[in-house]
């Protein structure tokens, strides 16, 4: 019980780390007293979800991924967009989860495209890494071919329209300079400042 209510949302290893064995969690679940949301994936029955728990839950399946593009757009209300799925970077070499319980869209990326503008932001008691609002409209630029161009450009404007993203515009120039896409984004910039 300590762990699922520490952890929000608590994974198998986690109950066997502290030698819980899992015929309890199956006892407990059939008792009513933890729900499981996915598999291997558990949380306390009757536990408030908010409106992100994907997001949470999505982290749980996969621990080094990062929330990006269009889920971190909704996220940071800078879409209109409603994905289908939980849209995560990983890795070259990272582990993509088969028949995971929330649809993910997995995006390859490396190196600082990666790391770089990770915010960690609880949800549900995880710890969910998402990209910051000005690194996700740098990555959408970027990945312009998987999430369109009439997205990226959606989102520079709604960052650019807050107070927070004019004030964000330099830390915007070093995304877009980390991702490598100044020159595709400089017009739209200019554009929309002048």
């Amino acid at each position: 019980m300590e762990v699922a209510r520490r952890q929000g949302i608590a994974r198998g290893r986690d109950f066997d780390a502290v030698g819980v064995p899992r015929v309890y969690l199956q006892r407990l679940r059939d008792e009513g007293v933890l729900e499981q949301v996915g598999r291997g994936l558990y949380k306390l029955a009757g536990a408030e979800i908010s409106s992100n728990a994907s997001l949470a839950e999505a982290t749980r399946i996969q621990p080094k991924g990062n929330i990006g593009l269009l889920s971190a757009l909704q996220f940071h209300n800078l879409t209109t967009q409603t994905p289908h799925a939980i849209w995560m970077l990983l890795g070259p070499k990272d582990w993509a989860p088969t028949n995971p319980s929330v649809s993910l869209k997995i995006i390859r990326s490396s190196g600082e495209a990666l790391t770089a503008g990770v915010e960690i932001h609880q949800i549900d008691g995880v710890a969910v890494p998402i990209t910051s609002p000005a690194k996700t409209v740098a990555d959408c630029f970027k990945y312009r071919n998987k999430v369109g161009l009439d997205v990226a450009i959606e989102a520079l404007r709604d960052l650019l329209r807050t107070q927070k993203g004019r004030t964000e515009l330099s830390e915007l120039w070093r995304y877009a300079a980390i991702d490598r896409v100044q020159t595709v984004m400089r017009p739209y910039i200019e554009a929309m400042t002048s």
